[in-house]
């Protein structure tokens, strides 16, 4: 699906745009006036944990339930955990910042590389020898199964290179292969009259 076709949370459309229309995620750091979406400013990131803020749009986020979209291998735990009856918590700590639902929703249906399986990446993290961003690497597919994930809360640590977030207590999952499946969830989400933001 076009991402101009992807119904926008109002928080999310009121970020910046580089230069093809797409919104920039709060945390994403700028190169002059050409957005870096492969990797994470370490100062919005800090501020996002810090602060209670959303890593897509920017804004507070309510205590209660936060959301983040996962690739295919944490995916396919988290379908494992489900399909035993167990409970699913992952240690690993990773530098993906949490979000609003819709902002989430949105977020793995517009980005290329979040939305569909054979997508690849165009560019790659800064570190790609750090085990937390080897898969960010240029011509990297996600692959498999995406989701967008539901976790009651959230654990961070800033350091002075990175902000490393764990992920505490499963709430909701939403997997999928291709994001644009998620569009009926997202214009719901949208229609609530109670929506953050």
């Amino acid at each position: 699906m076009r991402f101009e076709l992807v119904p926008v949370p109002d928080e999310v459309g009121a970020r910046p745009r580089d230069g093809r229309g797409y919104p920039v995620p709060a945390i994403t750091p700028w190169q002059g006036d050409v957005p870096q979406f492969a990797l994470t400013d370490h100062g919005r990131s800090a501020d996002c944990a810090l602060e209670r803020l959303c890593s897509v749009c920017g804004r507070f986020m309510e205590r209660g339930p936060v959301w983040r979209v996962v690739g295919a291998a944490e995916s396919a735990a988290i379908a494992g955990a489900l399909a035993a009856g167990q409970p699913y918590r992952n240690l690993a700590p990773t530098m993906e910042g949490p979000g609003h639902r819709a902002c989430m929703l949105y977020a793995a249906m517009v980005c290329p590389y979040l939305a569909r399986p054979n997508a690849r990446r165009r560019a790659s993290a800064e570190d790609a020898a750090d085990e937390l961003t080897s898969a960010a690497v240029r011509g990297a597919a996600r692959g498999g199964t995406g989701a967008v994930v539901g976790f009651g809360d959230y654990e961070y640590a800033v350091t002075g290179t990175r902000v490393l977030f764990r992920f505490l207590d499963l709430v909701e999952f939403l997997p999928h292969e291709s994001a644009d499946e998620h569009l009926a969830e997202l214009r719901a989400e949208l229609a609530k009259p109670s929506r953050p933001g």
